[in-house]
């Protein structure tokens, strides 16, 4: 007999019966969820090998605005906050691109209404191929510009003007396609405010880098509302010129929030004359060692197998002209996070097992023989930054990387994350969730791939790069780094 035949559909709230229904009925759907759960972490489990691809400084926005059923530039139009002068006031027209301090560039219109706009169609005409000029993306700038939620201070308080406003139609992309087969997660935001240097903090500790003794010259100069100083001579309002602000790599209480170099080579410091090759020189000040718990720390103590690797890291060890030579490789040093922190220091046995060169990722892909956990960083020429390279090169690089994994042993195994560290200074216009005193910041793009991915499929669930950390640490079961942010999902409502 059913176990709920003495109820009848006919009782009365106050019936005994309807609450033996009603019971029932909630326990049915317990246990559904609990078995949705159950089936969910049995994918879970069938990943055996996770990859993250991290590129540079781009917006939701910026490429993905245009992406059907996603929340972008339509959206945006629809309920869009004009952009305000630094007064508050809301902007008549867009600031002109700055090309530098207050000199305007020419390759862009002199006037724009106060409204996002194609960079790739006329009369701008900046195709996914060319390079734009870098802008502003560093932390204390990046919380003017979110300005509590609102999203509409970007142009006044970025050195490139109205060009933070600009977007692209990315359908041309093949990542772009890739999104369209698998997930795109629309609600994704970067970990931390600012910065390529904080974000990689961010992605590997959930942890923001400490430099106490840091002299004044490296402080920046905060008022008493916690926001930047502005020098005498700043501009009084975003028409007239970039702002002018009292910045620094730290905060006065002796937090490193913008790029410092690693104190360990390669580093855009170099040794100190007699000294150890190896180590940057002390005396012009990189970031000291650190010493927090990072997601290797935690892979480490469960023997789970995991790499970061570097594009272009044995070529700058090498050969130093290599770092930041804006041409071929590029390479950044403050793109190598791992290389901050004391446990990876030169002759360690950690920074030999784990600190990898990009070539080598493509050679572990090539022979199926990836770690379980793999970081892939592009060297400079290949990771789609404004100012020294283009979007259609890093694409097309990362595009064929999936490919290869695609074709290789590991698919039948492997999830695939593609992200971004940070926007880049370019503008957003979905308010971030409210976290903590370092982010998250504005919405990125982010791609789920792997056949346990949901395909076609559009994830409008809350994500930060902190959510990378959650997935890693759920599926290989290891200790929860603190950093880790409670109000943000792990990526799985995007597996099957």
């Amino acid at each position: 007999m059913d176990s709920t035949s003495n109820c009848t559909t006919s009782a009365s709230p106050r019936d005994p019966q309807f609450l033996c229904v009603t019971l029932w009925l909630s326990l049915g759907l317990l246990l559904a969820a609990h078995a949705g759960a159950q089936n969910q972490g049995s994918t879970l489990h069938q990943i055996h090998h996770i990859v993250v691809i991290y590129g540079e400084n781009r917006s939701f926005d910026n490429l993905y605005g245009l992406f059907p059923g996603a929340r972008g530039i339509e959206d945006a139009l629809a309920h869009y906050i004009p952009q305000t002068d630094l007064d508050g006031r809301e902007l008549g027209m867009l600031p002109p691109v700055w090309a530098k301090a207050n000199q305007v560039d020419t390759n862009y219109p002199e006037t724009m209404p106060n409204l996002p706009f194609r960079l790739d169609t006329a009369p701008v005409n900046k195709a996914l191929d060319v390079a734009t000029r870098d802008l502003v993306h560093r932390f204390y700038q990046n919380q003017e510009q979110i300005n509590g939620g609102r999203n509409d201070r970007f142009a006044a308080m970025s050195d490139a003007g109205g060009l933070v406003m600009g977007h692209y139609d990315g359908s041309p992309l093949q990542l772009w396609n890739l999104a369209k087969q698998y997930t795109l997660a629309d609600n994704f935001f970067m970990g931390a405010f600012g910065g390529s240097f904080l974000n990689h903090f961010w992605l590997v500790c959930a942890c923001t880098p400490v430099f106490k003794n840091a002299p004044d010259s490296l402080r920046a100069k905060e008022g008493a509302d916690g926001k930047l100083l502005r020098e005498i001579n700043s501009p009084k309002s975003a028409m007239h010129g970039p702002v002018q602000l009292e910045d620094g790599a730290v905060t006065p209480d002796g937090y490193a929030v913008n790029t410092l170099q690693p104190p360990y080579q390669p580093s855009a410091i170099p040794a100190a004359k007699g000294s150890d090759p190896l180590l940057a020189d002390p005396t012009r000040y990189p970031l000291p060692p650190q010493t927090q718990k990072t997601i290797g720390d935690t892979l480490s103590v469960k023997g789970i197998t995991w790499a970061w690797y570097g594009g272009g890291w044995i070529k700058a060890l090498a050969n130093r002209s290599l770092i930041y030579n804006n041409g071929p490789v590029n390479f950044q040093p403050h793109h190598q996070p791992f290389n901050y922190f004391a446990r990876f220091a030169p002759g360690t046995r950690e920074r030999a097992l784990h600190l990898k060169d990009g070539e080598e990722f493509l050679s572990a892909i090539e022979g199926g023989n990836l770690p379980q956990v793999s970081f892939y960083k592009p060297q400079g020429d290949l990771n789609e930054h404004p100012g020294y390279t283009d979007v259609l090169s890093g694409d097309a690089h990362i595009a064929g990387l999936i490919r290869k994994i695609q074709h290789s042993p590991l698919w039948k195994d492997i999830l695939i994350i593609v992200t971004y560290d940070e926007n880049g200074g370019f503008w957003d216009h979905v308010p971030p969730p409210r976290g903590d005193r370092w982010g998250p910041g504005n919405r990125i793009p982010t791609l789920i791939i792997s056949r346990f991915a949901k395909t076609r499929f559009v994830d409008h669930s809350r994500y930060d790069t902190t959510s990378i950390l959650k997935l890693i640490t759920r599926r290989f079961d290891l200790e929860p780094l603190p950093g880790v942010r409670d109000n943000v999902g792990d990526l799985s409502d995007a597996i099957e």
